[in-house]
């Protein structure tokens, strides 16, 4: 869409899902006084309890009835208010990348072409264009050409997110012990296709870089290292740091750059203690659930991202504060008991003695959380009941 959309009266369709970007963007929305419409399929309850959430929408979850899921984002998207649509996980970035000339019929479309989403969602694929922007990642090879089982593996899916039938699915992973080849038809039978075998990459030191690019040009980034995961062995990051490591944002920047990358991406690293290199995990084609951390520090994705879809000009930041932290409070505890239960097969666990004192001075020296906020406290009651199993409370009145 090439017109240029102003704010007053603007809204955006943010997808009400399970993870602290929606309620992060809902937030940078709504303060900067932009509407913001959630669709939910399930499993948001915490975006829709927020003060900022202007309204909700229903939809089929793209897990089950993919087409369904388009149709209502396609719905909303009709509306003259709605500027753009947010993509905060893969579900979302696959249906409004492969729908991006409908989309673009109705709002900005901020998000690259499906060819290029399909590429970085294809390990393989994505590891061809690293290599030629000479970015190193860890030794790969299909399952059934692999035959090096002597140190521990990862056997996971070549793509992040699969279509079939209708329906989205997101396959497993494993780590197979050192040793012991897996039954590899067995594998691929359960996932579909014929997987990948990645050599495990040691140790804790992960690392993001992030970015809004436009035509290939990063023009907001940002970087953060992995403190806590939900499990001391990996996982999503529950409490991270931001950091400024020129060779981070030099491999980023050269990759996105050469995939001439529109949109939100998130590159993710780690540190290999073996070579000491960086070397490529993966690349996210959309907003990531730490976003709140960006935002604590003064990068404020949502509201650029917004304003790049709408055509309005963008300033560059000057550099985003390093050393702020952020957490995510069940996330945390479900560190702590990973720690209790020393439940990783290839990594002894940090002390106990040492955990608890650190993460309790991490608390206190960085207040800031993806949920909890005095001002808008709905959304971390409604988290910490989620997953407590328990029924959400009922919503806020609509601001007036």
């Amino acid at each position: 869409m090439s017109d240029s959309r102003g704010e007053a009266g603007d809204a955006v369709v943010v997808p009400a899902v399970a993870s602290g970007s929606s309620i992060t963007s809902i937030r940078s929305l709504g303060r900067r006084g932009v509407g913001t419409v959630a669709v939910s399929a399930g499993g948001g309850e915490q975006a829709v309890r927020s003060e900022y959430c202007d309204e909700s929408r229903d939809a089929p979850s793209p897990f089950d009835d993919l087409r369904g899921y388009r149709d209502a984002l396609l719905s909303v998207a009709e509306r003259d208010d709605v500027a753009t649509v947010v993509p905060l996980q893969e579900a979302d970035i696959y249906v409004l990348s492969k729908h991006r000339a409908a989309f673009d019929d109705r709002v900005g479309t901020a998000w690259p072409a499906f060819e290029r989403v399909r590429g970085v969602q294809d390990w393989l694929r994505l590891r061809e264009d690293a290599a030629e922007a000479g970015i190193p990642t860890p030794e790969t090879g299909l399952l059934d050409e692999w035959d090096d089982w002597d140190r521990p593996v990862v056997v996971k899916s070549r793509y992040s997110i699969r279509e079939e039938e209708n329906e989205l699915t997101v396959p497993g992973m494993r780590v197979v012990e050192p040793g012991t080849a897996p039954d590899r038809q067995a594998i691929v039978d359960e996932m579909g296709h014929v997987p990948i075998a990645q050599e495990y990459v040691p140790g804790r030191a992960e690392h993001g870089f992030f970015a809004l690019c436009e035509d290939g040009d990063p023009i907001t980034t940002f970087q953060h290292r992995r403190v806590r995961s939900y499990s001391y062995t990996g996982g999503a990051s529950v409490y991270r740091k931001s950091v400024d490591i020129p060779a981070l944002a030099r491999r980023g920047t050269e990759l996105l750059s050469s995939l001439d990358w529109h949109g939100p991406a998130m590159v993710e690293f780690k540190f290999d203690p073996r070579d000491g290199r960086f070397k490529l995990m993966e690349v996210n084609p959309r907003f990531w659930g730490s976003l709140a951390l960006p935002l604590h520090a003064g990068v404020d994705f949502p509201y650029r991202y917004y304003r790049l879809a709408a055509g309005r000009p963008i300033r560059r930041d000057p550099a985003h504060a390093t050393g702020v932290g952020c957490h995510l409070v069940r996330g945390e505890v479900s560190y702590l008991h990973s720690v209790v239960r020393s439940d990783g097969e290839y990594e002894s666990p940090p002390s106990l003695s040492r955990t608890v004192p650190e993460m309790l001075a991490s608390f206190a020296s960085h207040p800031n959380f993806d949920y909890l906020s005095l001002e808008d406290p709905m959304p971390f009651v409604a988290d910490i009941l989620t997953a407590a199993g328990v029924e959400s409370p009922p919503t806020l009145p609509e601001r007036g």
